[in-house]
């Protein structure tokens, strides 16, 4: 319970710029393959960026090079920087973990996630 908390979701206009975190423990953040998924309405939740404990990136292509995923190692948290947002990013964004190193956005090997935040972008 509560082992990935999420933050830095909010309002933001097409075009503009959001940062989300996911704080988790040191465990998780040195041996878990992290990612983030959203869920927009009506729509089935989606892998968009993942990261695993080597740095080794994944993007969806909806994504790439308006979104980067990071990690800080002081403060055991994952980051997804949003740049040049839509209204189709509009959806809950959820940090998610799965024990292992893989290189996949399959929600079904994430097994840990967080409560979501909600991103909403307006046109």
């Amino acid at each position: 319970q509560g082992q990935l908390v999420e933050s830095g979701g909010g309002s933001v206009q097409a075009g503009g710029s959001l940062r989300l975190s996911c704080a988790t423990s040191r465990y998780i953040y040195t041996t878990y393959t992290m990612a983030w998924f959203r869920q927009g309405p009506g729509k089935e939740r989606e892998g968009i960026a993942a990261i695993n404990p080597y740095g080794v990136t994944l993007y969806t292509d909806s994504v790439k090079g308006r979104f980067a995923i990071s990690k800080d190692n002081a403060e055991n948290t994952l980051y997804l920087q949003m740049n040049s947002l839509k209204p189709e990013d509009t959806a809950t964004y959820y940090c998610a973990a799965g024990e292992g190193i893989f290189y996949t956005l399959l929600t079904s090997v994430y097994n840990t996630w967080g409560q979501g935040t909600q991103v909403t972008v307006s046109s």
